[in-house]
């Protein structure tokens, strides 16, 4: 891809980076470049992309840093910091029906005690998986949780930047976010 290309996906994710519709972020994410699960590996710092949904602000309210990929087969979906230190979070010990639900106020209050918390959360085994989906009509990295029914699907913004959309089952507005090469 030339240089042009991916500085023209960095403008038009820095475009819609203040706030934009579900439809807008759908109609960017079906444009930008697939990539393969292969090319994703490492450590990445996340950030949300608002788009009206349920779900914004709950993970930058949690403390929510990003997620690692080792391998196809060692996934940490969700990294959080406290303490100092990156670590990743088990998500079966998440409410995720409650995403949404509860104010944000009372998710950051719960953010801050995560490093209180860290021992019970932690875990050091992988909670997710690689593959490459089919998803909106075009083959791309799909993370596929063990235990929740969640698939975030990634899209090439450029080399050191991706954007992701989790699909939940029973939920019909997707929600999305970013992931910066850490």
């Amino acid at each position: 891809m030339s240089q042009t290309v991916r500085g023209d996906n960095v403008g038009r994710l820095a475009a819609v980076r203040g706030r934009c519709t579900s439809e807008q972020a759908c109609a960017l994410f079906d444009e930008l470049p697939v990539v393969v699960a292969e090319e994703i590996t490492g450590r990445w710092k996340g950030s949300e992309l608002p788009t009206g949904h349920p779900f914004d602000g709950v993970l930058t309210a949690s403390g929510w840093y990003g997620k690692q990929f080792d391998d196809p087969e060692t996934v940490h979906p969700l990294l959080f910091s406290g303490g100092g230190e990156v670590f990743a979070l088990d998500p079966r010990k998440v409410p995720l029906g409650l995403a949404g639900r509860v104010p944000l106020s009372v998710v950051a209050a719960g953010g801050k005690l995560i490093t209180v918390l860290e021992p019970v959360l932690r875990t050091t085994r992988p909670r997710a998986r690689l593959r490459n989906l089919e998803y909106r009509g075009r083959t791309s990295a799909a993370l596929i949780y063990d235990h929740w029914p969640v698939i975030d699907v990634f899209r090439r913004v450029d080399d050191h930047t991706l954007l992701g959309v989790m699909d939940q089952r029973n939920v019909d507005q997707p929600y999305f976010f970013v992931l910066q090469r850490d």
